[in-house]
């Protein structure tokens, strides 16, 4: 189970703190093109991430479980969404380029990298169940 809050979401200055089970995590991102751009991430303690989500994020802290899937050399995540964003299910693939070739599963759904609504900072602002 994921737990993750934004301290911003502006674009190009986002600011998450993660609890991926019992390990924290703090990213910041840049702004994205084609679906690629900066991005740096630091451990931090996790007692430290659960107390910044719980008391410093924007609400509503965003909530998913993520299942890995391998397919054809490639690694995919699946981000099943809960509480404010149930019933949303995403796939992604990390891609060398925007323009790599790769085999799409059955199981996936429509491209929406470019719609912004399903950006996890996004969500925080207009959650799933709001739509």
């Amino acid at each position: 189970m994921y737990r993750q809050g934004y301290l911003n979401t502006e674009p190009g200055r986002i600011v998450r703190v993660r609890l991926e089970g019992n390990r924290g995590k703090l990213t910041l991102k840049g702004r994205k093109e084609r679906g690629s751009g900066d991005e740096y991430e630091y451990d931090i303690p996790a007692n430290d991430a659960a107390y910044i989500i719980d008391n410093l994020c924007l609400k509503p802290i965003i909530e998913k479980i993520r299942y890995k899937v391998d397919f054809k050399g490639y690694a995919w995540e699946v981000d099943e969404f809960l509480k404010e964003n149930k019933g949303l299910v995403v796939e992604e693939i990390e891609l060398e380029s925007s323009f790599q070739e790769f085999e799409k599963p059955a199981w996936v759904g429509e491209d929406v990298t470019e719609d912004q609504r399903y950006k996890n900072a996004n969500l925080v602002k207009k959650p799933f169940t709001k739509w």
